[in-house]
């Protein structure tokens, strides 16, 4: 029995020893005091609690909520009849309503509202409804195509709560942020996610290049609404989708608040936007743009002409320079310059770093009106249309022939180019981005305005 009792006690204090050690050898205790290290569960079954986060949004889409209106927009349209036009050359049409509707945010308690250009287009009758579901008829205050922003009036008998702008050139990429806006009619629908990129080039030809791409989920109808940081501050209007489906399918793209601010104070102030340009041409560098130019660096805009008449001409600016910032604002993209560039006016001076046989220099560099710049093709000088030709010609498009070089292009000059091999030209740049990729020797056929009103083409060989 003696013996019994000492096997016993040797075993048991074998087992104790043996769990001991496995305990402190095998599973090493926790010594963190505050946060416990927990492992991370598979993805698929990990259940993701907003309320146990450290980020707080109900704060901030309470505030926002009140500040982004739903905008419904009528429009008469013409319908044409083809097979009446072909049989019988009717050139009549039937007259129809078109309904749409978006989104749009108040940025001032008198009533001011931002909203996208696309969102009121060709609209007859513009109609504002409340987060507290009160409407009212409301006025095209001025639009900008180009960066897709509208600003509208309504008269409302009381002060009407308003988004406080952000600074967008501050947002970091990885930053939580809500999208508001009215998606397929649904009312004051908030959604999360993050800054995924920020200056966003797409390549469209809609002249935008520096969006905010967030992963919230946006939809048709959230066009115009406000993109917000965790403190409620509006630092984008959302824009667009990117989609084969026409429905979100992961990313949205919101022009950013600096941008946005600047448009409609322009529109404001002046009646349009103004806009500032430092008058150069090129592109970004990437690893193939640099090994074709010969060249080390591979971030930055690499200036391949300088214009007449420019601030970048001015201050010495010259083909082969690469500008790597301006102000304190990196560039590395042509997104990051002319995302920059756009929250800026004429004859605002801007500090641009540039790199030129490996040496690094700043120069002051004043900003001129893109009416002021000029392109040469073929014996052709081309400016932009200012207001005075706007009027005199009834067209809001096209570039005008300044001068002429060649005398067998005499009869071009004052006329108007409205398109080049069929593609509308809205403006200077348009032109130039269409023409500096002519080839060698290529024909170019163009529809001109003449003075006298009538349309002529011409071949250029």
């Amino acid at each position: 029995m003696k013996t019994f009792s000492n096997l016993f006690l040797i075993s048991l204090l074998s087992g104790a020893t043996t769990l001991g050690a496995y305990k402190w050898f095998i599973e090493k205790p926790n010594t963190s005091k505050n946060s416990p290290i927990t492992l991370a569960q598979p993805y698929a079954n990990q259940a993701v609690n907003y309320a146990n986060s450290s980020v707080d949004f109900t704060q901030a889409a309470e505030n926002t909520l009140h500040t982004v209106v739903h905008v419904k927009n009528v429009a008469n349209i013409t319908v044409s009849n083809p097979i009446l036009e072909f049989f019988y050359g009717y050139k009549g049409g039937q007259q129809q309503t078109q309904v749409g509707s978006g989104s749009g945010v108040i940025i001032s308690a008198d009533g001011y509202i931002v909203t996208n250009n696309h969102v009121v287009k060709d609209a007859s009758e513009i109609e504002i409804t409340l987060n507290n579901n009160k409407t009212y008829k409301a006025k095209l205050v001025g639009t900008d195509s180009k960066m897709d922003i509208a600003l509208l009036k309504v008269e409302a008998n009381e002060s009407l709560p308003y988004a406080t702008f952000g600074d967008s050139d501050n947002v970091k990429v990885g930053e939580w942020v809500l999208a508001v806006g009215n998606p397929y009619n649904l009312n004051s629908t908030v959604t999360a996610g993050i800054v995924s990129a920020k200056a966003r080039n797409l390549g469209s030809d809609s002249g935008i290049q520096s969006f905010i791409q967030t992963d919230a989920a946006v939809n048709p109808g959230n066009s115009g609404g406000a993109l917000v940081n965790t403190r409620g501050e509006l630092i984008g209007i959302n824009t667009m989708i990117s989609s084969v489906t026409g429905a979100y399918v992961g990313y949205s793209f919101a022009v950013p608040s600096n941008i946005t601010r600047k448009i409609i104070e322009d529109i404001m102030e002046f009646g349009n936007v103004q806009r500032g340009i430092l008058g150069i041409e090129g592109g970004e560098l990437n690893g193939n743009a640099s090994k074709e130019l010969g060249i080390k660096e591979t971030q930055g805009f690499y200036i391949a002409k300088v214009m007449k008449n420019s601030g970048a001409e001015k201050a010495g600016l010259t083909k082969g320079d690469i500008i790597i910032k301006l102000d304190e604002q990196d560039i590395k993209t042509y997104a990051d310059l002319s995302g920059y560039i756009n929250t800026k006016r004429p004859n605002e001076t801007v500090k641009v770093t540039y790199k030129r046989n490996d040496k690094t220099y700043a120069v002051p560099v004043k900003l001129v009106k893109n009416d002021l710049i000029t392109f040469e093709y073929s014996g052709l000088e081309l400016q932009n249309l200012d207001s005075t030709d706007k009027k005199k010609f009834n067209i809001d498009y096209g570039v005008k022939v300044k001068e002429v070089t060649e005398s067998s292009y005499n009869e071009l000059k004052g006329n108007v180019i409205l398109s080049i091999d069929g593609i509308r030209i809205k403006d200077l740049d348009t032109a130039t981005a269409l023409l500096s990729k002519k080839q060698p020797n290529a024909s170019t056929k163009i529809e001109v305005l003449t003075q006298k009103g009538n349309i002529e083409w011409y071949i250029f060989r």
